[in-house]
């Protein structure tokens, strides 16, 4: 079994409709990947992503905005509504990105903020975005104690200190397909590092399709790719990530372990 734990299928330009998102699940089913998570960005999106997913048993949710989606707002009272549905999951994706939007610098730190508190409100954990902003994200995780929830770096590309800070206060690490570019080194070295109880994998399709899908439209059979080059960069079978990511991701989410009977 594996897991896309990173995935934004209700944008997928291949799905546009009920029929060939299903078609793209069983096409990922096919290559062993068996659950996925479909993570908001925006709030004004979220009823329509839950509409498009809820046939699907095997797809979670999360709820929350995106630092460069920040500008649209944020109403953590909305969130709290989304949470009835028992396939949300997490709060997220939330973080910090300084590198494409620096300018709104001041409101990510506030709805930053607001999603951590949120979190550890409803006792769940956090999806995070960052990019340029390794000190301030792990500031603002520490300041909102959200080592009481916990959560993930996603798409991680930053050092191997942002690592162990983030695993310290109890997050995991996530890996796309961004590892198998043929710049990746220092991330490459990063990815060696992380314990084998703090790693997952993902997609983020359709975004970063890994090698030998680059150029193409990213999609969630591609985790396959990214899982094995993994577990080959760290000198594991591809069936040991398979096994110990599949665990962390449950071990993480644990309303969507509850949901499966794991």
């Amino acid at each position: 079994m594996l897991i896309d734990s990173h995935c934004h299928l209700d944008r997928l330009k291949a799905a546009p409709d009920q029929l060939s998102l299903r078609q793209l699940i069983e096409q990922a089913k096919s290559r062993g990947v068996d659950y996925f998570l479909c993570v908001n960005v925006r709030q004004q999106g979220f009823r329509a992503m839950q509409a498009k997913m809820a046939e699907f048993e095997q797809i979670f949710l999360s709820a929350g905005v995106h630092p460069l989606d920040v500008q649209d707002g944020l109403d953590t009272t909305k969130i709290h509504d989304y949470l009835n549905d028992p396939k949300v999951v997490a709060i997220g994706e939330t973080g910090l990105d300084y590198f494409y939007a620096n300018e709104t610098k001041a409101l990510q730190q506030q709805c930053f903020e607001q999603q951590i508190a949120l979190a550890v409100e409803v006792n769940k954990p956090l999806i995070v975005h960052t990019r340029d902003a390794r000190e301030d994200t792990i500031a603002f995780l520490k300041q909102g104690h959200a080592d009481k929830v916990g959560g993930v770096l996603h798409c991680f590309t930053e050092n191997w200190e942002m690592a162990k800070a983030a695993i310290d206060l109890g997050f995991y690490i996530s890996v796309s397909g961004i590892v198998t570019f043929k710049n990746a080194g220092d991330l490459r070295t990063v990815i060696r590092k992380v314990p084998k109880d703090r790693l997952l994998v993902e997609t983020d399709a359709p975004y970063l399709a890994p090698v030998p899908h680059r150029g193409q439209e990213n999609q969630p059979a591609y985790v396959r790719d990214v899982a094995e080059f993994v577990a080959q960069l760290r000198g594991e079978s591809y069936e040991e990530l398979a096994d110990y990511t599949s665990s962390n991701f449950f071990s993480l989410f644990k309303d969507a372990a509850k949901l499966v009977g794991r």
